[in-house]
Order: structure tokens, then C-alpha cells, then sequence
């Protein structure tokens, strides 16, 4: 597994410790539908929550939210409406960002930004 991945990785679980501790409930993690993927998938208050979940182990190359352009946007609502399909009791959504800088296997920084996107 490459570097890449596994800072991936690690940054999921984190984020997934973290939302649940902010009382979300994980419904699911890396959602797929053909070729699109939900990071997480959860719910709080009556909302369905997809959240697109960004590591690195530094800035060189910006804030990790900043990645989550718009192309990435589009393919996450693509998948929010496939969700929404599958699951049609949900019907409050939003889109969330996670953006986490690691150090080792420790988190330096969390950033979650609710309503991200629409």
C-alpha cells in the first residue's frame, strides 16, 4: 500500500472518531456507487451528511480542503442522488469537509466545515 493511501486512510478513521464524538452516527464509509465514493456517510438531527474527508502530512501543498474542487463536488452530489435513490427515507442532506494534517499517526489539525457546498 502506498504512503498515499495509507495517510488516506488514517484520516478517515480520524475523522470518523471525530464526527462521532460530535454525536454523528456513521452510517457508512467509503459509499460506492459505480465509480463514485462517499468517504463517510452519517447522520445527525434528521440529516443525511456526506463528508469528503482530505489528509496530508503537510501544507507544501495547501490546506487539504482546498483539494475538493469542483469536479469533486459535482461527483459527490452525483452520489448523494444515487444515496438518496437506494435510501429513500432520508431526505435532508448536506455536504460536509473534513480536512485533517497528520504527523506521524497523530492528527496536528481538524477542520470541519459544515454545509461545505451545495
Amino acid at each position: 500500500m502506498s504512503k498515499h493511501s495509507k495517510i488516506g486512510i488514517k484520516g478517515e478513521q480520524i475523522a470518523a472518531d471525530f464526527l462521532q464524538k460530535k454525536g454523528y452516527n456513521i452510517l457508512f464509509r467509503n459509499w460506492r456507487t459505480g465509480q463514485k465514493e462517499v468517504d463517510i456517510v452519517a447522520f445527525k438531527e434528521g440529516m443525511v451528511i456526506f463528508v469528503e474527508v482530505k489528509t496530508r502530512s503537510g501544507q507544501f501543498l495547501g490546506y487539504p480542503e482546498e483539494s475538493v474542487n469542483h469536479k469533486k463536488q459535482q461527483n459527490l452530489r452525483l452520489a448523494a442522488n444515487a444515496f438518496l435513490d437506494a435510501f429513500p427515507n432520508y431526505k435532508n442532506l448536506r455536504f460536509d469537509i473534513v480536512g485533517i494534517l497528520i504527523s506521524g499517526d497523530d492528527a496536528k489539525e481538524i477542520v470541519h466545515f459544515e454545509e461545505a457546498f451545495h
